[in-house]
């Protein structure tokens, strides 16, 4: 051990967890530029090379995430170190839960890295981590008792209608603008271009990082993905026209500290397309720091608001979409799949609210059908909700309590999504003009599982032509509220009687008799 300069770490850590080696340095200067610190880990199946970072307090960290089990070394390097330090440590096996990062399993789906299948039931909940302790804590609970498994959010405060208050923290250091003149009715005139603010580009606030990472570890012990937006438009503190040389130290910062936890995904920018001081050269750059930044792979995307990015780019994993058209959004997503030949999930189809906005005023029903659509086809919706009434915090941007209809009902959605033989569904070829059909993506399975769903129409039966060697389970499932109506074990051609009433699906299960 470096006397000078001391190295901790821990002896044991389980796979897929975060590794942490703390050195003492010096704080003098500016640490974030003046001092480095990096960190090469072996182990039989793997070698990672990890950039650290300054935390604060003259204090140092690199952080690494093993992909196995087994004994590992390693060796930092650091300015702060008058020679380079080596050490060893033993993986153990995951922890109950843990399954390893998501990544793209069957071209259009998804699946931890020990292969359990993951069906993206995702929300939106822009700013939550900078809001108080209070409301946090109460995020958090709420999305205990939720179906949702992912979650986006930005690393930068946002200045919208309905967001005018001032984050708990911000990500540099200095001093931001006199927000108090700040009303709905003149928000639209304090946009990227306002002045007043003073920020020290080259001085993170460790402490803003660090309540991001609690929050990463908190929505990773509840088992939630955190959807991490790097960029966004709705800024007034002056972040989104920050410098290419300021945009890679700050993406070098981010990936050094978040990196190491299995549940990130990166999404480059939310509604890219407005940030007007950045082209797709821009963009592309980012990617590359991304790409050679993350050792560990994780999935990464870019959202857009009117003009789609180019999602076959390689460096891009999934498709993260917005709906092109007032009433149209899920419906495309098997166009989507068949265009980009990658996952489709549908990050923003508009949100149920009461908003005057278009975008923040669907009912419920509209939004729970619009999930359907998407799943039904293959792709993973996200929901959002801006009910107002409620001090103005907003779940779509300051999480706290759901108070809609809809979140009630993607349990039942997820239960079904769960049951699909394989992985994943993609739409039926053979489908009917008047419903949504949806058969395995797996060709194993052909034959073998239904689903059909009829949105708002509500017809009083169906009649189901299969095999006549085959036999199949019949379920009507009422997916509004959430009730299953078994009517038994048919063969051949055969009718179902339906409750005439909207949002009904059915399942077939092909069954041994």
């Amino acid at each position: 051990m470096n006397d000078a300069h001391s190295v901790t770490y821990p002896q044991t850590v389980r796979r897929w967890d975060v590794f942490e080696i703390s050195c003492n340095g010096t704080p003098e200067g500016n640490p974030f530029t003046e001092q480095t610190l990096s960190a090469v880990f072996h182990g039989k199946n793997e070698s990672v090379t990890a950039d650290g970072f300054y935390d604060g307090n003259g204090v140092y960290r690199v952080r690494f995430m093993p992909s196995f089990t087994g004994d590992y070394s390693f060796t930092v390097r650091g300015s702060m170190l008058d020679e380079p330090y080596t050490g060893s440590f033993t993986v153990r096996p995951a922890g109950e839960g843990n399954h390893g990062p998501v990544r793209v399993h069957n071209t259009f789906h998804f699946a931890y890295e020990d292969g359990v299948p993951y069906y993206a039931i995702g929300t939106t909940c822009y700013v939550w981590a900078l809001q108080s302790d209070a409301l946090i804590e109460q995020t958090l609970e709420t999305l205990k008792h939720s179906a949702f498994n992912k979650i986006r959010f930005c690393v930068f405060p946002k200045h919208y209608a309905y967001n005018l208050h001032e984050p708990v923290s911000y990500p540099f250091a200095g001093t931001p603008m006199d927000s108090s003149v700040l009303t709905m009715d003149n928000f639209n005139q304090y946009d990227e271009n306002s002045t007043g603010n003073d920020w020290e580009f080259t001085r993170f606030n460790p402490a803003h990082f660090r309540r991001l990472e609690n929050c990463i570890l908190k929505l990773q012990t509840l088992g939630i993905q955190a959807d991490i937006i790097l960029f966004h438009p709705y800024d007034r503190w002056g972040f989104s026209r920050m410098t290419a040389a300021e945009d890679a130290r700050y993406l070098r910062y981010v990936l050094a500290r978040f990196a190491a936890y299995r549940n990130v995904w990166w999404s480059l920018a939310n509604e890219y397309d407005l940030l007007r001081h950045k082209t797709l050269k821009d963009w592309e750059a980012i990617a590359s720091i991304i790409c050679g930044g993350d050792p560990y792979r994780h999935l990464r995307s870019i959202h857009h608001c009117v003009h789609m990015y180019d999602f076959s780019r390689p460096w891009i994993t999934h498709c993260s979409m917005q709906r092109t058209e007032l009433h149209l959004g899920a419906e495309y997503t098997d166009r989507w799949r068949d265009r980009y030949q990658k996952p489709v999930v549908l990050d923003e189809i508009a949100y149920e609210g009461d908003l005057p906005y278009g975008w923040g005023n669907l009912t419920g029903e509209e939004m729970l059908r619009r999930f359907w659509e998407g799943a039904l086809r293959g792709g993973y919706p996200g929901h959002g909700e801006t009910l107002l009434g409620h001090e103005n915090v907003l779940w779509w941007s300051h999480g706290g309590k759901l108070h809609g209809e809809s979140h009630k009902r993607f349990k039942f959605l997820l239960e079904l999504l769960s049951q699909t033989p394989g992985l994943g569904l993609q739409k039926n070829p053979a489908q009917a003009w008047d419903e949504v059909s949806a058969i395995p993506q797996e060709g194993q399975y052909n034959g073998q599982y239904y689903l059909f769903y009829y949105s708002f129409m509500r017809p009083s039966s169906r009649v189901f032509t299969m095999a006549e060697d085959a036999a199949f389970a019949v379920t009507v499932l009422d997916t509004w509220n959430m009730t299953k109506d078994e009517k038994g074990t048919h063969r051949g051609t055969f009718t179902v009687s339906l409750p005439a009433r909207p949002y009904i699906a059915v399942q077939l299960k092909r069954v041994d008799i």
